[in-house]
């Protein structure tokens, strides 16, 4: 389920996306052409096979229009299932349902293809004992919702911004003239989990010098990335970041690397084709 602060991200989201549906004038159509009286009960189907992630969103964005809607889950997020499963059922007056349709749909099926990419990167790396991150590559306003539905796919949550972790990038270190005096401003604040991005072998040897707690091993090959886990040689953890793809997350997670994190499965999974069906 959704942790409440999530939950409250969620209606943030919803009430954007409904107000740029329905504008000033409101579901035109359906105020139109649908009687008032008129009950909707209806299934939400898988179109192909997919990892679900969002249905509590799905169901709050039909609450927020009609708070009296029944809706069932079926499946729970983080479920695999196969093309025809039917995921939720959903009952109360057609006009409001059909008016939040597209909203709870292109956030159910966002969430799920994020969910569905995670975890086949997820399934890539099993057994090798290094964990998948996500990263800050989410689309502006989505990250809670980005990164949760990672998780429902397999990934852990790396920071989910600015304010929660400190990461030192190749920015900061031209700024700063190096790794060293980077990392050495960090820890005179006090911070915990230093992070360093490092671009060599060079500079990976600075970082856990100064004491970084994490190295992050940007665009390295899987032999660079060994030799650099042997440098580091258990001092601080590691992580590969750049360029990870399915076909390459098997050998990049094989060099002894901690992590790997994959800013593909937030920035742009494909969505799923999920359908609201009249039974």
């Amino acid at each position: 389920m959704l942790p409440p602060d999530e939950i409250d991200d969620a209606r943030r989201v919803i009430a954007a996306g409904l107000a740029e549906d329905l504008g000033a004038e409101g579901d035109i159509t359906s105020a139109t052409v649908i009687p008032a009286d008129l009950r909707f009960t209806g299934v939400m189907r898988a179109r192909h096979p997919m990892v679900v992630a969002g249905l509590p969103v799905a169901a709050e964005a039909f609450r927020m229009v009609v708070p009296e809607a029944r809706f069932t889950a079926l499946v729970a997020d983080g479920d695999k299932v196969p093309p025809g499963a039917v995921l939720a059922s959903i009952e109360g007056p057609a006009r409001g349902l059909l008016t939040a349709e597209r909203t709870a749909l292109n956030l159910l099926q966002l969430m799920s293809g994020i969910a569905t990419l995670t975890r086949q990167y997820a399934e890539r790396i099993a057994g090798t004992g290094c964990t998948l991150l996500d990263t800050r590559k989410t689309i502006p306003g989505l990250r809670r919702l980005s990164k949760y539905a990672a998780r429902c796919g397999g990934a852990k949550n790396h920071r989910m911004g600015l304010y929660d972790g400190v990461l030192i990038k190749d920015n900061h270190i031209a700024v700063c003239g190096g790794v060293g005096p980077a990392v050495k401003a960090a820890k005179a604040r006090g911070l915990p989990k230093i992070e360093v991005e490092c671009d060599t072998l060079a500079q990976v040897a600075e970082a856990v010098a100064a004491g970084a707690d994490i190295i992050l091993l940007d665009n390295m090959s899987p032999d660079s990335l060994r030799d650099a886990v042997a440098l580091v040689a258990g001092r601080a953890k590691t992580e590969a970041s750049g360029g990870v793809t399915l076909d390459t997350i098997r050998a990049i997670a094989g060099t002894g690397v901690d992590y790997v994190s994959v800013g593909r499965i937030t920035q742009s999974a494909p969505a799923v084709d999920i359908g609201l069906d009249w039974s």
